[in-house]
């Protein structure tokens, strides 16, 4: 019996596969001329932006001292945010006190791991820690009561009133809209007005003309003699405003539900709250998890806006400090400062919100 020696031809080969990291930049960046001369391009402008920007913030920085003399490089002056740390903080808050709010950090970490985490069997106890029993006692905590001195919120500031500003924001805009979102969708004409109403009303205007609305005219509404916190107002219209917004969210994650969905849940006799509590919007929230972290994200950062209203927060005091005659000409390391805290506490979310969607198989991997 023969056997036939075949040859294949070189170009009907099939290629050979590419591993490592030579591999995937063969493949990525030089699998042509043009994207070779794109990826050599943009490492030279890469190089040239980072090692100016390495140089300046790190290799001739100034880390060690106590005022602007003790910066005699060329690089960026840290001594100025190293100096003014303990305001940037926490602003005004009394320094002996000011392990109540760290010890409000530690509880809010620990129940917002318990509520994420997978090792928790039982959500039931973490949440209403987290939501219910929380909120209480950081009130007690930071405004004070029960032996603890009262530290008014007119010395609140910093990275402490930002996130004090954005949580209960956060907190309140959630449920609010999507109790909104499944007002406006409801087939009760006076119900759906209201809440078309409010949402379209909120959204047509800016938030600092909603802020100085609850600053001035809030108190116009309620009876002589009583004045609401200035904190408080601020609180209330920026959870209004995040609320008209978040409800919008909802309400497209809810029109991505197919009807069936609803017919299913009356088929087995469920009611409205029901067939929305169980069914219809566990679904629908799934889905708006990059809408509503993005809302989010926004609302983080407009807490800055609460300084036309006199609330001095994190970039406020960084700024007010930028204007001390000890520290002048130092405007570029407190907003650089200012920018990396924003930076990273939204990365934080982002990413959260990634690792989110790939745990509920919301869409592709990422």
């Amino acid at each position: 019996m023969a056997i036939v020696k075949t040859e294949r031809h070189p170009e009907l080969a099939p290629p050979v596969s590419q591993t490592g990291v030579i591999g995937w930049v063969r493949e990525n960046l030089f699998s042509s001329w043009l994207n070779s001369v794109l990826t050599v391009v943009s490492i030279y402008v890469i190089w040239q932006a980072a090692s100016g920007i390495v140089s300046w913030a790190f290799i001739n920085a100034n880390f060690i001292g106590e005022t602007k003399a003790d910066c005699t490089g060329s690089g960026a002056c840290w001594v100025f945010i190293k100096a003014r740390f303990g305001q940037n903080m926490y602003g005004f808050y009394p320094e002996p006190e000011r392990w109540r709010v760290n010890l409000g950090y530690i509880l809010g970490a620990v129940g917002l791991f318990l509520v994420l985490s997978d090792y928790v069997k039982s959500k039931k106890w973490p949440g209403i820690f987290l939501f219910v029993i929380y909120p209480v006692l950081c009130y007690f905590l930071f405004y004070g009561g029960f032996g603890l001195e009262v530290i008014e919120t007119s010395q609140w500031g910093g990275l402490f009133l930002t996130l004090v500003l954005a949580s209960v924001s956060i907190f309140v805009a959630l449920p609010l809209g999507v109790l909104l979102a499944l007002g406006r969708r409801s087939e009760m004409p006076v119900i759906r007005m209201l809440c078309v109403g409010f949402i379209e009303l909120v959204r047509a205007v800016p938030l600092i003309s909603v802020l100085f609305m609850a600053s001035v005219m809030l108190p116009l509404f309620l009876p002589e003699g009583q004045n609401f916190d200035k904190l408080v107002r601020a609180l209330v219209g920026m959870s209004l405003f995040s609320a008209a917004y978040m409800a919008e969210v909802v309400r497209g994650g809810l029109q991505a539900i197919p009807k069936g969905q609803m017919e299913a849940a009356n088929s087995l006799g469920l009611g409205y709250w029901k067939s929305m509590g169980l069914i219809i919007l566990p679904q629908a929230l799934k889905i708006s998890i990059p809408s509503i972290v993005n809302t989010f994200i926004g609302l983080f950062k407009d807490t800055t806006l609460v300084l036309i209203i006199g609330l001095l927060d994190l970039l406020s005091i960084v700024k007010g400090g930028t204007t001390d005659k000890n520290w002048l000409g130092l405007a570029t390391e407190g907003y650089v400062f200012v920018a990396a805290v924003f930076w990273v506490f939204c990365f934080s979310m982002s990413r959260y919100s990634i690792w989110l969607e790939n745990k509920l198989h919301t869409g592709h991997k990422r």
